[in-house]
């Protein structure tokens, strides 16, 4: 039964009140706030217009008070109880932030102190027929850590690693400090009798075409002696046919099936196949009364990571089903600060947007939470693949403090048993570049003490997983493994020469070295990477016009302006004027800064991911960072807060694509033809390549037939520069390829840089229908580059945006909205770079 309590908030200095006056169920709270549960302090006081959202301009510096503040929360709600003298009641909470005291009816029922698990408590003694009121207090974080040990290491702040919490609610490099309070997980009754289902662990030993056998373990807790358990297991296919079952009996408290499925439907990635999803039932039965029930989604799928190829070669690769896939995807980041007030329909729509763009899989990264049911339920149901980093980044841990462990174990179990069913997660990691940064920053001087928290990614969770989940891989870090942890040879890597200038080849012990120059930071170091599996790497790009005028205050929405740059939580504000300086020149103006970092952005994951695809032989996986934003700033996002996508988002519909036409080329080398096919089918056609001027003339083409099998990448031929360019300058031309008997997008390659180009300025002809919801642009006797259509709005969606088109050439857009609702053109604007 969930609980819909009629819930109050208010806070008091940390100590000052009583605790039992306030948790008595007769306290007058009518002068309380009233208050959302699942939510956050902030969030309720946003909405009474308490404080100014702290999102625009710096009002998170004005909300800094509420993190000092001692918050208690006070419900009430009705709960019948039955007759039934061995009935047993617990109150759950999915989510508490973080150190709460909880009461039901005056009564202290204990303390929580992890953000990052649900809470439960036995109320079978003291919950009452009728009304009841709960009441939790929960304390400011300082009591809690200001008098612990300070470590050499933690990334923005000194006291998050005592604190089982969200790290970035401490700020990061792309959102500020919002230390966050609050129940933010939904909260309710559960009434069990005689026995319950503790829990049920189903997954796929083995698969064909002809039969999967499916391991399901059951875990029973019996109030009673002397009883008879067991249990029937029913696996229902999607038209509502039982497809198997079986009963077992409980022995002690487990019991285990092995499930022979025939002519099973297997779960795929959604760009492989359907992520078929079944339905098991599990029901208990004690002495021949069923007493307890589960139902949960089931995908009978393979799942490996190869670390080794059939040559003996290192590797880091996926088979799913028996299929070596390319990872395509991004780095997922809590879809705002505020988590517990985030609606379910966030989630949807990201998902839904990396599914248009072709990704099939996402890293939830080490930094925020494990995600919440609806991100792992939407992952099942779209056929994307998860990787799921624990929840430890960028900081030394306490492993040598008993209550830390012991919280820390208690957290994995949980999120374990909580995850492990789900089809879609691919891989339980460690944490986030925890091994590698402590390597550095060892070699570097900045820390001298032991690598404290090292026993909880080696020893902790392999241990816990070795129990609980035997069905994926565990990695330990990432970037991990290698003479280096981010060694492009051996595991996966993190590539941030590209914006943070790190600088390659390292070993372990050598000193870090950053190179902050053009050449040190720009996305042509992409090129020199051959790594077997990039989990990170990315580029700052502006948020849309739209989410920054919404939250910039008047008067400050130009280049240069102090709130501008207090949209930018990185370090080192010149890595990204690099970038732009050496792709496009420097911006003056914020048109510029937008259109010039958008496209720098854009044009520079194009290029990385379009050469590991290339060299999919060896390199198995791009994971961008990062997918999505918590807060609307200048980040490395490809959809901003408002979930507006970002030029590099469109891009990745082609880049991403399954069907890929790609050139590799460099100012003065050939020109090299490849089509990547990440498809399980086979196709032959013809590839066309094409030296367009700026001005429509068709300088040179040549064509090639293509002839390529599933899941591989093919070199098709290659030309000269000189050859291609038929006597005309590099800076005139654009160069498409287009295919012939399989669908994949045309491609645009500029042979010099932006900044080099000799565009004209474009003139566009736009026909906008509000009926049809479209918008018809025309480039009108010269290239346009980079058309960007504009609405004031959040949420709407482009069919496509941020394009170019070639000297007279049409394009129709569909706009619409994730809703189905109409969209107002009021305010649409269309323009193009040039």
């Amino acid at each position: 039964m969930q609980i819909s309590a009629a819930w109050k908030l208010q806070h008091f200095p940390a100590g000052q009140m009583k605790p039992y006056e306030l948790a008595t169920p007769g306290f007058d709270d009518r002068f309380w706030i009233t208050a959302k549960v699942p939510g956050d302090v902030h969030s309720t006081l946003i909405e009474r217009n308490i404080i100014d959202h702290p999102y625009f301009g710096h009002n998170d510096i004005k909300s800094r008070w509420i993190e000092d503040e001692e918050w208690w929360y006070r419900g009430q709600f009705n709960y019948e109880i039955t007759e039934k003298s061995d009935e047993r009641h617990e109150l759950i909470f999915e989510g508490l932030d973080t150190f709460a005291t909880v009461f039901v009816n005056g009564l202290d029922l204990g303390t929580t102190n992890n953000m990052l698990m649900a809470h439960v408590f036995d109320v079978t003694r003291i919950i009452r027929n009728g009304w009841n009121c709960i009441a939790v207090k929960f304390d400011p974080l300082r009591m809690h850590h200001e008098q612990k040990e300070l470590f050499q290491w933690s990334s923005y702040t000194k006291e998050r690693p005592w604190i089982r919490k969200a790290a970035m609610n401490f700020g990061w490099d792309w959102g500020p400090r919002m230390v966050t309070v609050g129940i933010w997980g939904a909260v309710r009754m559960e009434r069990k009798s005689v026995a319950k289902l503790e829990s049920v662990f189903a997954r796929t030993a083995d698969a064909s075409t002809d039969e999967a056998t499916v391991l399901i373990d059951v875990e029973v807790k019996a109030y009673a002696k002397h009883l008879h358990i067991d249990c029937e297991i029913i696996l229902v296919d999607q038209a509502g046919q039982r497809v198997a079952e079986d009963r077992i009996a409980v022995e002690g408290t487990t019991a285990s099936v092995d499930m022979l499925v025939s002519a099973p439907q297997l779960w795929w990635t959604h760009d492989l196949g359907q992520p078929y999803l079944y339905e098991l039932q599990v029901n208990l039965f004690a002495d021949g009364q069923q007493v307890d029930s589960s139902r949960q989604t089931l995908g009978i799928r393979t799942l490996e990571l190869e670390l080794q190829d059939e040559n003996d070669n290192p590797s880091f690769a996926f088979l799913l089903n028996g299929v070596k896939i390319f990872a395509k995807g991004a780095n997922w980041i809590p879809v705002d600060h505020f988590i517990g007030s985030a609606p379910d329909a966030r989630y949807c729509e990201l998902i839904d947007l990396a599914v248009e763009g072709h990704m099939n899989m996402l890293r939830v990264w080490a930094g925020g939470i494990y995600e919440k049911d609806v991100f792992y339920n939407e992952c099942d149901r779209r056929g994307v693949l998860v990787w799921q980093d624990f929840a430890f980044a960028n900081a030394l841990f306490p492993d040598f403090n008993r209550d830390f462990m012991d919280n820390v174990r208690k957290e994995v179990i949980y999120n374990v048993r909580r995850l492990r069913n789900h089809a879609s997660l691919a891989l339980w990691c460690g944490n986030n570049e925890i091994d590698w940064l402590y390597d550095m920053k060892s070699s570097s001087g900045d820390i001298t003490s032991p690598f404290y928290g090292r026993s909880i990614y080696h020893e902790l969770i392999p241990e816990v997983l070795a129990e609980l989940d035997d069905s994926r891989a565990y990695w330990p870090s990432s970037p991990y493994g290698g003479n280096d942890d981010n060694d492009p040879n051996e595991g996966d890597r993190h590539n941030w020469q590209v914006w943070h200038g790190s600088v390659y080849p390292r070993q372990f012990g050598d000193r870090p070295v950053l190179d902050y120059s053009i050449e040190g930071v720009t996305f042509k170091n992409f090129k020199k990477d051959f790594t077997l599996f990039n989990s990170e790497f990315g580029m700052h790009a502006s948020a849309n016009r739209y989410t920054l005028e919404k939250n910039i205050p008047a008067g400050q929405f130009y280049w240069g302006s102090v709130e501008m740059a207090y949209r930018n939580k990185d370090t080192n504000h010149q890595k990204g004027i690099l970038l732009m300086e050496g792709y496009t020149g420097i911006p003056q103006n914020i048109e510029e800064y937008m259109n010039f970092s958008m496209l720098t952005q854009a044009e520079g994951l194009k290029y990385g991911v379009e050469h590991y695809r290339r060299n999919k032989q060896r390199t198995s996986g791009t994971l961008i960072w990062q997918l999505n934003d918590s807060w609307p700033g200048t980040s490395w996002s490809m959809i901003d807060y408002e979930l507006l996508p970002k030029a590099s988002y469109y891009y990745a519909k082609k880049f991403y694509h399954p069907l890929l036409i790609s050139i590799a080329h460099e100012p003065g080398e050939p020109l090299q033809v490849w089509v990547v096919n990440d498809t399980l089918d086979s196709y032959a056609g013809k590839v066309t390549l094409q030296v367009i001027t700026y001005e429509g003339e068709e300088v040179y083409a040549k064509t090639w037939e293509a002839n390529v099998s599933s899941n591989a990448a093919v070199y098709l031929g290659k030309m000269d520069e000189a050859e291609a360019l038929n006597g005309n300058l590099a800076e005139n031309v654009v160069v498409k390829v287009s295919a012939d008997g399989f669908a994949a997008p045309d491609n645009l390659y500029y042979l010099r840089d932006q900044k080099d180009l000799l565009m004209k300025a474009a003139e566009l002809e736009v026909v906008s229908d509000e009926v049809s919801q479209t918008v018809t642009i025309t480039a009108v006797g010269t290239l346009a580059r980079m058309v960007k259509i504009d609405l004031p709005q959040g949420r709407i969606r482009f069919s496509d945006n941020y394009f170019d088109l070639l000297p007279n050439e049409t394009c129709t857009i569909q706009i619409s909205h994730p809703e189905g609702i109409p969209v107002s053109f009021a305010g649409l604007s269309v323009s193009a770079l040039k």
